[in-house]
Order: C-alpha cells, then sequence, then structure tokens
C-alpha cells in the first residue's frame, strides 16, 4: 500500500485541524492547567467530538462506531499533538476501546463499545506498577474468593483517572511477576468499595491517577477473557497504543518543527535573520529529512494495523522508537533555536517539549522500544 492519504483521509485530518485549532489550542491547555482542571479536559470540546463521531472512530460499525480504521485515528492523534488538545482520545478510544475489542466478550463488547463510541463512558487501562513501563512485572493479585475476585495492590501512571467511570485492571492471578502467563483483565468500576483513586498531575500537566486496590470485590463475569490469560490480546493492544503514541509524537515534532523555521525567519541578531545562518539551516534542513522518513513510518503503522499484518509488534515498536527519537531532537533544537525564551512560560515551545517527554515514556520509551525491535529482529 502506497504510503500517502486518499481523499477522505486528508478531508478527515484537514477537519480535525480545523476543529483543534479553534477549540483545543495550547491556549486551552494553558487555561486548564491554571485554572488546576481535576479532569484536565474540556467537557464541552469532549462531547463535540463524540458528536462528530471521533470517539468511534476506530470501533467497528457492528458496536456502533464509525469503523473507519486505526488510520483514522492515527490522523486525529497526529492533530492533537500539533494542537496539544486535552481529551480522552488517548485512553479511552486508543487504549481501552482496544483492549476491549481484543479481550472482550461479544455480550461485553456490545455493553461498552457503543457506550464509548457515542462518549458517554470513559474507560481507562490500570497498568503500570512501577517507575518504568515493564507489563510482564504486574504484581497486583488476583484472587478467586466464593464466586469474586479479590484485587490488592496499586497501579501507577493511569490515564484520566480521575474522570474514567470504569478501569480496566491488569491483575495477576497465576504465576509470578515476569512471566507473560498469568495475567488477566478485571473491569473495575470508580466507585467500587476498596478503590482509592488517587489524582498527580504530569509535567504536561495532564491529569493521571494511581490507583490503590485494598481487598476489591469484582465479580467473576468483569473478567475480560479467560482467567491467566490476557497476555497476547494486551500485547497486541499496547502495539497498537504506541502506534497511536507515535502518530501524536509526529504531530508535536511537525508543529515545533514549523514554529522554529518561522521564528528563525524573524528573528534578528548582527542585522540578519537568524534563519540566513548556514549551521542553522543545516540543522533545520537534517530535521525536515528526519520527520519525513517519520511521517512514513507512522503511516507504514497505522497501515500494518488497519492490514492484519503479522509483523505488528516489530513495526510498532519501530514506530514508537523512531518518534522518540525523532521529537526528542525536533524539542531540542526548538529549545535551542528559540534561545533562552524557549523555556520561558510566556513562550509555547516548553508546553511542546513536556508533552513530548510525557508520551515518549508512555508504555515504554526509546531504549525499550529499541531493545524490543532487536530482539525481534533476530538480535
Amino acid at each position: 500500500m502506497a504510503l500517502v492519504l486518499n481523499e477522505e483521509q486528508v478531508m478527515l485530518k484537514e477537519s480535525a485541524a480545523g476543529f483543534l485549532a479553534d477549540n483545543a489550542t495550547v491556549t486551552h491547555l494553558r487555561a486548564l492547567r491554571d485554572s488546576n482542571s481535576e479532569r484536565g479536559f474540556s467537557d464541552d470540546v469532549w462531547n463535540e467530538m463524540a458528536q462528530m463521531g471521533w470517539a468511534g472512530i476506530a470501533i467497528p460499525e457492528a458496536f456502533g462506531g464509525l469503523g473507519y480504521g486505526y488510520t483514522g485515528l492515527g490522523l486525529l492523534l497526529e492533530q492533537a499533538g500539533r494542537n496539544l488538545s486535552a481529551s480522552p482520545l488517548q485512553s479511552t478510544v486508543l487504549v481501552a476501546a482496544t483492549l476491549i475489542g481484543e479481550l472482550g466478550s461479544s455480550q461485553q463488547k456490545e455493553e461498552l463499545l457503543p457506550a464509548i463510541a457515542a462518549g458517554q463512558k470513559l474507560i481507562s487501562l490500570a497498568l503500570q506498577e512501577g517507575p518504568h513501563h515493564a507489563p510482564q512485572q504486574s504484581a497486583l493479585s488476583a484472587t478467586l474468593n466464593e464466586g469474586d475476585y479479590i484485587l490488592s495492590g496499586t497501579k501507577l501512571m493511569v490515564l484520566d483517572a480521575v474522570s474514567a467511570h470504569t478501569f480496566i485492571v491488569i491483575a495477576r492471578t497465576s504465576g509470578t511477576p515476569g512471566e507473560e502467563q498469568g495475567l488477566s483483565a478485571f473491569l473495575l468500576d470508580a466507585g467500587t468499595a476498596g478503590l482509592t483513586v488517587e489524582r498527580r498531575s504530569l509535567v504536561d500537566s495532564r491529569s493521571v491517577g494511581a490507583l490503590v486496590c485494598d481487598n476489591v470485590r469484582v465479580p467473576a463475569a468483569n473478567l475480560l477473557g479467560a482467567p491467566g490469560s490476557a497476555w497476547v490480546g494486551l500485547n497486541r493492544a499496547l502495539d497498537i497504543a504506541n502506534i497511536g503514541l507515535a502518530s501524536e509524537l509526529l504531530g508535536v515534532s511537525t508543529e515545533v518543527f514549523e514554529r522554529t523555521i518561522a521564528y528563525l525567519q524573524e528573528r534578528k541578531q548582527f542585522g540578519r535573520v537568524i534563519g540566513s545562518f548556514q549551521g542553522l539551516q543545516h540543522r533545520a534542513a537534517e530535521l525536515f529529512a528526519e520527520l519525513e522518513l517519520a511521517r512514513s513510518i507512522v503511516l507504514k503503522a497505522l497501515h500494518t494495523v488497519d492490514d492484519g499484518d503479522q509483523e505488528l509488534s516489530l513495526i510498532a515498536s519501530a514506530a514508537k522508537a523512531k518518534l522518540c527519537e525523532v521529537a526528542q531532537r525536533a524539542t531540542n533544537e526548538a529549545i535551542q533555536m528559540h534561545g533562552g525564551i524557549g523555556m520561558t512560560d510566556e513562550y509555547e515551545i516548553g508546553f511542546f517539549i513536556k508533552r513530548a517527554r510525557v508520551v515518549q515514556h508512555t508504555f515504554g520509551d526509546y531504549n525499550y522500544h529499541l531493545d524490543r525491535f532487536a530482539h525481534f529482529s533476530g538480535f
């Protein structure tokens, strides 16, 4: 498949760019931060996104979605990255809906996916337990007791935890930390007795939280899939999530590059615009070439998801590692070429580097995915 967008995809991209530029920009993010918003996003904007079908863009039509595929969702996430638009697109649409599609029964899909597609239900994955992404190390325990499961343990870095109605908690029903077998996925309602949600704020001002499960009782019917067999579906969902995050990093990187080029063309030193200095031109040209390569690998990865390619894990890690590298370079160059003002709160460039660093570390950073790519490549 050619690595170009078709007419429908171009229209979707342009529509998303226009809507987000009017309703969910860096200015709006700054206002959310300054107001200390608990939810971290605007409910009104999210409702409008849902009305446009964004919440169900990758959900099959049989479950109330648009069935537009992950290429369509990736285009939305790219534009969200360009505008630093805060919404549950990542936590609920990219991650949770995908995991439900991978592990859920027909009844669970019929109950949850239409509600997500309509923007009525927010669900978030509770996976990470330590300072770094290590899904096989999950140790939160789930013990069968009189037909129910008792969950005990803590989860960190849960996206949109305060606003989520339901969590998908990855727990260990058997085996020991480090093993893929024995992991199970449970649907856990936010108001369940024994569950505490502690709000945390990241450097990019987005809302996350920690979940503390103190002997939380969960019905066996809330299990997604068979006990102890969540790994395959979880692994695929994380691959898709990382491709979506790579799409967002592409948007962040492209926006900071264009803003930096504009600044080079207007800032003067020694009586000349600094963009006329050959050293800066070389750096900008190299970054432009990297962005073009990044755009190709992200589109290839999105096509890989929609085409059901067997090399999904390999390409997902390649895309995330490459976009982590490009985003690191793009944001660093943006700060350096803007000079000291780049890190002042008055300028918006600082917001982009903060968001980039958070996305880079979500579900595995550059080193994690470079090592994973090498492993799948036989090294």
